[in-house]
């Protein structure tokens, strides 16, 4: 963003204005009543193929009849002074197409995880808002949350000693009669299956708790023969990550187990459990050393609104957030390698810099495909999708 931008912004202490992308069951349960708790972002615009719904959220939320659209009509946020930034909560290979869309007509992206389906489309995502001036956050919440937050500060505290291992595990059964699930089950809008939905709140609380990246990742998936919810995607995967420091982090994601959601912690003087981690509310934090767990008495927080108000600050002060498009980026190069390690059996090693997956040594042929950071390469899919 330019100085004068910036200046612009925080020269009339206003707040940022946000259309959301994609009126399905998250947003509406979540993300909209969220806004009323946030003290740096207002509600300005949503974007939905479904005329019912922006009507019927449109005078529920206060947002004039002027300020709703199709997808079709995408492209008028460009004119829509009321809009700063857009939060895009579409299926996963949609993305893309719809962050390039909104940098082009001048706005910020706030991007649902996973970032893409692809490290070639995130990094063409990183590009264009580069290149357009525009923020790039991916909607990490785990970050925002208190729990988690409060979690990464033991650690860094040296509250369990020096870190040693992350094991994580996430997993619910998949409903494909649910319209917030039916898409999950094609290829070509999920990109993948648990691993990819859930599987990721694994990778990146091991990244975020051990503060480091990976130089080694492998992985498997499996699914169960003749149900047919996994004839395009997997039920079940897991990995197992090596750090630079020695510390290894393992994890499972599943869609075929009861619902899970916890991140264990150990090091050489105590752990850390999150257990639940990563609900929407009500997850629990507890440090010790042997049988002395103590529950830690964590001060509540909306991580929706803490999420949504974190962009809307950098964009009014003109710095970078805490999870910018090339945090999202990571993540897919591990998500690449653990399906890569998963198809050859092998670890698979990654570039100490990039997190990008080495080829093999001695098997040039599985060598993957070069990821262009040319946005002009950039695919759109199109596909319907229900909102």
């Amino acid at each position: 963003m330019t100085e004068r931008a910036h200046h612009d912004l925080s020269a009339q202490g206003r707040t940022i204005g946000w259309a959301v992308v994609g009126l399905g069951k998250f947003t509406t349960e979540r993300l909209l009543p969220a806004f009323a708790h946030c003290h740096h972002s207002r509600l300005a615009a949503l974007v939905s193929g479904s005329t019912e719904k922006l009507g019927r959220l449109g005078e529920q939320h206060g947002v004039p009849a002027e300020h709703r659209y199709d997808y079709s009509a995408f492209e008028r946020l460009r004119d829509d002074r009321s809009v700063d930034a857009v939060y895009i909560v579409l299926p996963n290979a949609l993305h893309a197409e719809y962050t390039i869309r909104a940098a082009r007509a001048g706005k910020h992206v706030l991007c649902e995880k996973p970032m893409a389906t692809s490290s070639a489309d995130a990094l063409a995502m990183i590009n264009i808002c580069r290149a357009s001036q525009r923020l790039l956050m991916i909607a990490y919440r785990a970050r925002f949350e208190p729990h988690n937050r409060a979690a990464i500060a033991a650690v860094r505290a040296g509250e369990v000693g020096a870190l040693r291992g992350v094991v994580a595990d996430h997993a619910r059964p998949l409903d494909p009669a649910d319209p917030a699930d039916g898409w999950r089950t094609r290829h070509a809008l999920a990109g993948g299956g648990s691993l990819v939905d859930i599987g990721i709140y694994g990778l990146n609380a091991a990244r975020y708790l051990t503060g480091e990246e990976p130089l080694e990742v492998s992985g498997m998936v499996t699914s169960p023969a003749g149900d047919e919810r996994f004839t395009e995607v997997e039920e079940t995967a897991s990995f197992l990550l090596r750090f630079p420091s020695g510390a290894v982090a393992t994890g499972t994601s599943s869609y075929g187990a009861e619902r899970i959601k916890r991140v264990h912690a150990y090091g050489s003087q105590g752990r850390l459990e999150l257990d639940p981690a990563t609900e929407y509310e009500g997850n629990r934090l507890r440090i010790g050393s042997g049988p002395d767990m103590a529950p830690r008495d964590v001060p509540p927080g909306d991580q929706f609104a803490l999420q949504i108000d974190h962009l809307s600050r950098c964009i009014l002060d003109g710095t970078a957030p805490l999870t910018p498009g090339e945090e999202g980026l990571r993540d897919m190069y591990l998500i690449e390698a653990i399906y890569q390690s998963a198809r050859t059996g092998e670890r698979v090693q990654l570039d100490p810099h990039t997190g990008a997956p080495l080829p093999p040594p001695t098997r040039s042929s599985m060598m993957p495909g070069k990821a262009t950071s040319d946005h002009d390469d950039f695919k759109p899919v199109h596909a319907r999708f229900p909102d």
